[in-house]
């Protein structure tokens, strides 16, 4: 005998979330005001090619469009086609990369490109699972390549759209946040619309991108001005909330100019770790004596030269103080001599992938050459 109660389907499911009136109409305003006033001219935009957008897609992560345009073009130039990616070496991609920063998104695009070679036969793959399985995507860029490359409709939820979701629908809370971001990922896939997948995906990243910008929003200019909550209850400089500030660190290391025969020496760094792969300057400990140091780990004998200034570079992370001190190698280059060292002119050094600041200071070295050899 059955006992009295509710229908089981009453307890077991919830009904789904009923729009509001801004969630309804914010695909259709964003997508019409992309088709006239968004970015049309990228160089990622005219293809529909997956392995344009995905190349794209990873050097835009973090990284502002005006330096992405001539990587982006340069890259493309030297591997037209995910094969040439993955043939290359990876000195010759990261070379190409050098500059950019983040240089693990480097070393993820060069192994998933062979990864597609070795598992998709080179072609690159189109369901979501597929793509979001290559090293170095995640979720949010992965349906970013659908959606450009394939017209799929997934859902993205970029650092752009967080601060436009953040303020259009007064979301509290740092958007890393777990809770936050979970929120505003079901809220993606409520606000994605059933056609036009690939114009809604630029245009939330045009939007974040050119008006609803991190200061200075445009909202005079915005389609979305008038159901934008964080417009109406003047909260635009609040939304989305800052991360939590921690103190950033600060650490100091010494860099060895190795120099002989007008030559001077890179080491090649370890392949995991800030600037992963890359060419660099040898690095010590900052309470070490260089000279010790060069005898200690490469063999050399030196004669000190005149230290250049303190080079101060700031990761997302923490700040680093560089202590440049050139060092002139007296003896002839035998002893330790490995595939991770290699001497170069310096012209030929500030060419090679290596990072930033010791471009600086190769740079800084070109004009004291004559004075310092």
């Amino acid at each position: 005998m059955q006992g009295i109660g509710m229908p089981e389907s009453v307890h077991t499911l919830s009904p789904e979330p009923v729009p509001s009136d801004s969630e309804v109409s914010f695909a259709s305003k964003l997508i019409s005001w992309q088709k006239r006033y968004g970015r049309h001219d990228l160089p990622w935009q005219q293809t529909r090619d997956p392995y344009a957008v995905w190349v794209s897609e990873i050097m835009l992560q973090q990284t502002q469009v005006a330096a992405v345009i001539g990587y982006y073009q340069r890259f493309m130039q030297s591997f037209p086609t995910i094969a040439s990616l993955a043939m290359a070496t990876q000195d010759d991609v990261m070379q190409h990369w050098s500059g950019l920063g983040y240089y693990s998104r480097a070393r993820n695009l060069h192994k998933a490109a062979q990864q597609v070679m070795e598992v998709h036969g080179g072609v690159f793959p189109q369901t979501l699972e597929a793509i979001q399985a290559l090293p170095g995507i995640g979720r949010s860029t992965a349906s970013a390549i659908a959606s450009f490359a394939f017209e799929a409709p997934h859902p993205i939820l970029d650092g752009n759209v967080k601060r436009v979701f953040a303020r259009h629908f007064a979301i509290e809370g740092w958007p890393g946040l777990p809770r936050v971001e979970q929120q505003m990922w079901a809220l993606a896939e409520r606000l994605q619309p059933a056609q036009e997948h690939g114009p809604y995906a630029q245009a939330l990243m045009d939007m974040g991108a050119t008006l609803c910008t991190r200061s200075r929003p445009r909202c005079d200019a915005c389609p979305l001005q008038t159901t934008c909550l964080a417009y109406r209850e003047g909260r635009t400089r609040e939304l989305p909330a800052s991360k939590p500030r921690k103190a950033i660190p600060e650490k100091s290391t010494t860099m060895l100019i190795l120099l002989h025969d007008n030559q001077v020496m890179l080491e090649k760094r370890p392949g995991s770790g800030i600037w992963g792969g890359l060419w660099s300057l040898p690095e010590v400990d900052s309470t070490l004596d260089a000279q010790q140091a060069a005898v200690e780990r490469y063999g050399f004998q030196t004669q000190k030269l005149p230290p250049f200034g303190t080079l101060t570079h700031v990761f997302s992370h923490f700040k680093l103080h560089i202590l440049p001190q050139p060092l002139a190698v007296e003896a002839a280059l035998t002893a330790n001599q490995t595939p991770d060292i290699q001497w170069l002119t310096l012209e030929a050094a500030v060419q090679a992938g290596i990072p930033a600041p010791v471009r600086v200071l190769l740079e800084q070295l070109r004009w004291q050459q004559t004075a310092l050899l």
